[in-house]
Order: structure tokens, then C-alpha cells, then sequence
């Protein structure tokens, strides 16, 4: 059968067998759109079933979280861990706690991940958990109770060497640690099992910066590759989490000037150049919206809404808020306003059909999967600091990040040309991180 045909059958068994999850849908359908050419010239991964495989998590689990709040009433939430592939090593992928959480959205960020940390040259497979819960308004009581409730069944289906979450949205050092404590009480048992620890309890140096920065390098990368800089550049980036507070760092200590943050609310405007110092102050200490910024900088401006964040002319923008956040218009504006990148630092934030009108004008454009796999590459590095029970500094951990961004940079570009799609790093990402899994399972057998 031909390779177009083996990709449609493929597709529309997803479908079929996942019902309403459009982001997986979604994320599927992007991978695979990418791969004919790969099957084409490689037939065995199509008398292996690579694709159906690939597509299909290898285990789903789905929980019951109950726990008290404060005036002592019994709450209900559900928990998801998806295991999606471990050719290339034990799951690994982040856990986020968010209202919007179902097991669509789980799959579609355990599918993602395959790919991610394939590209990022680590031993690490692809897996992804989550909840319906949400942090934001209650105590720090609260949040134990049931971060302890959820790995009170979420610790039978993970360890150091079969699967390690992470952190996501929702899912910072406070719940990190609050899981941790129960995996280890109810374990008996001090081990690697998370990612995302303190510094004082076996976490990494540059975790927290991770992402953003990664995002940055890679970006960089590109940017170089054509002759420019983040040098005088004028950058808007989405998000006001620590994806965006560390690339905004990032691309200011690289000379570049962000003048936009958001959240769910609203943005804010600054165009002298967004204050770092009270953005880390409003959200990483006091927790508020990001609105606040402008009661202290009188020259920025807040609007209400989250979509007119791209009506702000630059030079790059970097959105690292949520999925499908930048849609088909605000690609056309930013085009028109003379756009020469745009790097994701959240999972799949551009749309198809932005993503097509990013590549119809020549705009430089890294996915995702490449962009943000700074923080996964991050913590497969505290996976062998907790190895080798040896803390790594600031500098090593830095460079070992920027070292991976540039060699995932550099893999894409490479795949891309490689395959008739010189440019296209939506493509090249998709098939440098899809090879290196296919030939695993191969090896491997039927698994």
C-alpha cells in the first residue's frame, strides 16, 4: 500500500478510536502529514505497523483523585497519566493540573513528547498526566491534600526507570515537592522518580530557566543561520509563567527588547521594554495577574483579552501560553507587521492555518516539539544528576541545554533538506524525531 494511503488509514483510525479528542486529532495529523516521504523510502516501518503503533498509547490509566478542602467538604477530580511510548527510554513527560484537562489533551501532549525528547538525543520515551484540578485560589493546604491523594494512586505506575513526571501548568516546586513526599512515604524509597525537585532535594540548576531559555538558543540558532541576532530585536512574547518570564530574560540579556506578556486575562503592553524584577515579584511571589504590572509602570498598558497580544508590532514572537492561541488573523498581522520568527514555547500555540501562513510568507517558524524541549532536556540532565548523586553548576547545565537546542536546531534543519523540505522545521523536527523512534521499535520488535 502505497505511503499516502498507509497515513490516511492511520489517521482515520484515530479518529474512530478517539472520539471527540480534537488536540490529538490535531497533533496527529501534523506528525503524520510529515512522514510519506519517510515511509517511501523505507518500507520496513510500514510492514512493521510503525505508524499504528506509534499512534496508540501503549498504556492509559484514569483515576479518581478525592479530597478535603478547607471547610471540610469532599471534592472529586480525575486523574490522567498516559504512557505513550518507551522505545528510547522509561515515560517522561510533564503532569499540569488545569480545569481544561481531559484525556484528549493528555494524548495530545504524550504524543508530542514522543517526539520531543527523541529530538532532544536523551534516553527518554513519551508520557503525559494531568487532572481537572485547579491550584489557582486555594491553600497551600488544599493543594497537598490533593496532590498527596493523587500520587496516592499515581506511584503503582511510575519509578525511575519505568516512567518520571514532571511539572506543567498548574504543577510548579510547590506541588512537585507535595508529590514527591507521598511517592517517597508510601515507597519507603528517595529515588529520581520526578523532575522539577528543589535544589536542596535533588533538583537541577537552570530547571526553572529551562524552558524559556531553551526556546531562546534555539531561536538564536536560527536567527543566526540568516544572518541576524536578538540583538535590537523587538519581541512579543504570550504567557506570564516561567516559560515566558525566562525567555523574556533570555532574550534581554541577548540585547532583544520584550515589550508584551499576557495571561489569561488580558496583556500587557510595555514598550520601553517589559521590568522583569516586578514581573517575577506579581508572579512568582505574590501570585496575582499580570494586569498589576501597570499600577507600578505607568507607561504600559493593559487590555483586556489575550488575542490582541499579537496585534503588537515586533520582530519575533514567541508565544508560551496554551494551545491554538495564535490563530490565522493574528499570524496575517504579524506577518504584516513585519515578523521575521516566531518560536513555540507552549505546546502547539499556533493553529494549521497559522502555521501555513507563516510558512507561505518566509517567516521563520520552530514547532514546539523543537522550540520548547529545553525544560524535558533539562530534566533528563537532573535525571543523571540523581544518577550519579552529584549536583551539576549553573554553567555545565547551561551549556549542556544550549548544546542540545543548537544539536536539535541543527537535526531539523538537516532532516528538512534532507527529505525536499529545506526551511521547514515543522517537517524536519517531525521526521528527525520520528526516525530515531521508528528504528527503535524495529530493533526492538513487536512491543
Amino acid at each position: 500500500m502505497a505511503a499516502n494511503s498507509i497515513i490516511e488509514a492511520v489517521y482515520e483510525q484515530v479518529l474512530r478510536r478517539n472520539p471527540g479528542e480534537v488536540e490529538f486529532h490535531q497533533a496527529v495529523k501534523e506528525v503524520l502529514e510529515s512522514l510519506a516521504v519517510v515511509l517511501d523510502r523505507n518500507p520496513d516501518y510500514i510492514k512493521a505497523g510503525i505508524l499504528e503503533r506509534m499512534v496508540e498509547p501503549e498504556r492509559q490509566i484514569i483515576f479518581r483523585v478525592p479530597w478535603q478542602d478547607d471547610k471540610g467538604n469532599f471534592c472529586v477530580n480525575r486523574g490522567f497519566r498516559v504512557e505513550f511510548n518507551s522505545a528510547l527510554g522509561p515515560y517522561k513527560g510533564g503532569i499540569r493540573f488545569h480545569p481544561s484537562v481531559y484525556l484528549g489533551i493528555i494524548k495530545f501532549l504524550g504524543f508530542e513528547q514522543i517526539l520531543k525528547n527523541s529530538l532532544t538525543g536523551l534516553m527518554m520515551g513519551g508520557g503525559k498526566g494531568g487532572s481537572d484540578f485547579d491550584p489557582k485560589g486555594k491553600s497551600d493546604a488544599e493543594v497537598m491534600r490533593f496532590c498527596q491523594s493523587f500520587m496516592s494512586e499515581l506511584f503503582r505506575h511510575i519509578g525511575p526507570d519505568t516512567d518520571i513526571p514532571a511539572g506543567d501548568i498548574g504543577v510548579g516546586g510547590r506541588e512537585i515537592g507535595f508529590m514527591f513526599g507521598q511517592y517517597k512515604r508510601i515507597c519507603n524509597e528517595f529515588t529520581g522518580t520526578l523532575t522539577g525537585k528543589g535544589l536542596e532535594w535533588g533538583g537541577s540548576l537552570v530547571r526553572t530557566e529551562a524552558t524559556g531559555y531553551g526556546m531562546v538558543y534555539i531561536v538564536e540558532e536560527a536567527l543566526k543561520a540568516v544572518g541576524k541576532s536578538f540583538d535590537g530585536m523587538t519581541v512579543s512574547i504570550s504567557g506570564a509563567g516561567n516559560v515566558a518570564i525566562y525567555a523574556s530574560e533570555k532574550v534581554h540579556q541577548l540585547g532583544g527588547k520584550v515589550v508584551t506578556l499576557s495571561d489569561s486575562n488580558g496583556f500587557i503592553h510595555d514598550p520601553g521594554g517589559v521590568k522583569l524584577d516586578t514581573v517575577k515579584q506579581i508572579k512568582e511571589v505574590e501570585r496575582k495577574r499580570i494586569k498589576q504590572y501597570v499600577a507600578i509602570h505607568k507607561s504600559a498598558q493593559y487590555t483586556e483579552g489575550c488575542s490582541g497580544v499579537w496585534n503588537i508590532k515586533c520582530d519575533v514572537a514567541l508565544p508560551c501560553a496554551t494551545q491554538n492561541e495564535l490563530d490565522e488573523a493574528s499570524a496575517k498581522t504579524l506577518v504584516k507587521n513585519g515578523c521575521i520568527a516566531v518560536g513555540e514555547g507552549a505546546n502547539m500555540p499556533c493553529t494549521p492555518e497559522a502555521v501555513s501562513v507563516f510558512h507561505e510568507n518566509k517567516v521563520i517558524f520552530l514547532p514546539g516539539k523543537a522550540a520548547n524541549a529545553g525544560g524535558v532536556a533539562v530534566s533528563g540532565l537532573e535525571m543523571a544528576q540523581n544518577s550519579q548523586r552529584i549536583p551539576w553548576t549553573f554553567e555545565k547545565t547551561d551549556a549542556e541545554l544550549k548544546n542540545i537546542m543548537v544539536t536539535i536546531y541543527r537535526n531539523a534543519s538537516q532532516a528538512a533538506e534532507e527529505y525536499g523540505c529545506a526551511g521547514n522545521f515543522v517537517v524536519g523536527a517531525n521526521i528527525a524525531g520520528f526516525i530515531k523512534v521508528a528504528n527503535a521499535m524495529l530493533a526492538q520488535g513487536l512491543v
